[in-house]
């Protein structure tokens, strides 16, 4: 074990040590966005992926061994779906005060989202399994990747489009709200929440603990609507 290559060849053979690369990384990307004040571009998400492909890449880790040892973090993926019901329960009041607005907006934004992706990826010449892939990007992990799969499009791409999809809105949505002078941080929220699914839906909490809610209703209604539109869109279209 005095050879630090050899070391490292043992410690890469442990389940544990990737879960804990992940975990360490994350708590260094979520210290590194508090000290920038939450800065949209300092992403914990996004700082996080690119921290653990680049050690991925230094020490020449396939992703399939990473994975082995990260899954329990993917298997949180289904109590944290369960999870999106708490926010419709506890502020089923003020949903269904707003109820007409919101299913229209809800409504508007999950046909904007799949129409529009696939439109340009067809205007871009995509071959249809990659279009069919991008369909729910717009929806948490765990449910689009099980609507990739009922419509023919491949999960693992998904997967990577869906968390492309949550970063770019997360860095985008203060921005773009704030040209757009919209002020209201219930349609913020929803908004976010729609378009980017979770890890806007964290982005709004970080931001106010009124858009972070209205954030969580949306993800957890447009994953609902977007189960029962994708395939039917998708074979229209595709």
């Amino acid at each position: 074990m005095n050879d630090p290559f050899a070391l490292w060849v043992y410690l890469s053979s442990t389940p544990l040590l990737w879960l804990t690369v992940t975990l360490c990384v994350w708590v260094g990307a979520d210290w590194l966005a508090r000290k920038s004040g939450r800065n949209p571009l300092v992403n914990p998400v996004l700082v996080s992926i690119i921290a653990v492909g680049v050690v991925l890449l230094v020490t020449g880790t396939p992703y399939a061994r990473y994975f082995e040892g990260a899954q329990f973090v993917h298997f949180l993926l289904g109590p944290a779906i369960v999870a999106i019901a708490v926010p419709l329960v506890t502020n089923r009041k003020i949903v269904m005060e707003n109820l007409l607005p919101l299913l229209g907006a809800l409504l508007a934004g999950s046909v904007t989202a799949i129409v529009s992706v696939v439109l340009l990826g067809r205007l871009f010449g995509l071959p249809p399994d990659v279009l069919l892939a991008m369909v729910p990007k717009s929806v948490t992990a765990g449910v689009a990747m099980g609507i990739a799969e009922q419509i023919g499009g491949s999960p693992s791409l998904t997967a990577v489009l869906v968390v492309l999809t949550g970063v770019t809105g997360a860095v985008l949505v203060t921005p773009i709200m704030n040209a757009l002078k919209i002020t209201d941080y219930a349609a913020r929220g929803f908004s976010v929440g729609l378009a980017s699914h979770g890890i806007g839906t964290a982005r709004a909490f970080a931001v106010d603990p009124v858009a972070g809610t209205f954030a969580g209703i949306a993800m957890g209604l447009n994953a609902v609507l977007t189960s029962v539109l994708a395939p039917v869109l998708a074979s229209w279209m595709v």
